[in-house]
């Protein structure tokens, strides 16, 4: 029963995994530009408002859900495996 669960965790581990290096180079360089050296902030723009709704802003949060996931999968696999 334990490795049965061990190897499914390591199978959705791995899909994570894949999905995080997808999702990281769709991403856009962050490359400021001069507008960082005159303090000009993106977030006055329209787009800085509503950046969320756009495919880089649902990018940057899968992200953040796909390294959740990761970090989570990997620690219950990392108990798992040590007891």
């Amino acid at each position: 029963m334990k490795t049965t669960i061990a190897v499914i965790l390591t199978i959705i581990l791995v899909l994570v995994c894949i999905a995080l290096v997808v999702t990281v180079l769709l991403q856009e360089g962050k490359n400021a530009g001069l507008g960082s050296l005159a303090g000009m902030n993106n977030t006055d723009t329209y787009w800085g408002k509503h950046k969320a709704q756009t495919l880089e802003g649902r990018l940057e949060k899968m992200t953040k859900v796909l390294v959740a996931a990761f970090m989570i999968i990997a620690l219950i696999l990392n108990l798992k495996l040590l007891h």
